[in-house]
């Protein structure tokens, strides 16, 4: 059986699912919901304002493409689904580091908030934890015993 079967694949046999259980589910809900979030947001921004704010706007269009990138990963699960949530969540999480940052130190170069400015404050902070609690989670599965 292949490693990277997706969740709840009919093809694998019953109790080998290679997706996210419990908390991992929980996550991957969350990350849909900010893919989902960030890209309505995105676009709302984007076709009725882009001329005032395009780098934020665009960096919210990028906030949405990298949540559905890991979501798409961790739903997936295997080998391939927690290396394409691994590189989409480091990238998530350097995006909320230097968009923070930039977002208080250059606020000319932010006329509008986009999902990770000032580290994620118009969302509770959650695009800041998030990816924190996204790697714990691929580093707990990367340790458990492969399922065969």
């Amino acid at each position: 059986m292949r490693e990277d079967r997706a969740l709840g694949s009919p093809a694998a046999p019953a109790g080998t699912t290679s997706g996210p259980g419990g908390a991992g589910r929980v996550l991957v809900a969350v990350y849909g919901v900010f893919a989902l979030a960030a890209g309505a947001r995105a676009a709302v921004q984007a076709s009725t304002r882009f001329s005032e704010a395009p780098l934020a706007y665009l960096l919210s269009a990028l906030a949405a493409v990298v949540y559905l990138l890991a979501t798409i990963g961790l739903a997936r699960g295997g080998r391939g689904g927690r290396r394409l949530a691994f590189v989409a969540i480091t990238v998530e999480l350097v995006g909320v580091l230097v968009v923070g940052t930039l977002s208080i130190v250059d606020r000319a170069a932010f006329p509008d908030e986009t999902v990770w400015s000032v580290y994620g404050r118009g969302y509770g902070f959650v695009p800041l934890v998030l990816p924190v609690l996204g790697l714990l989670l691929l580093r707990r599965q990367g340790r458990r015993p492969a399922v065969l």
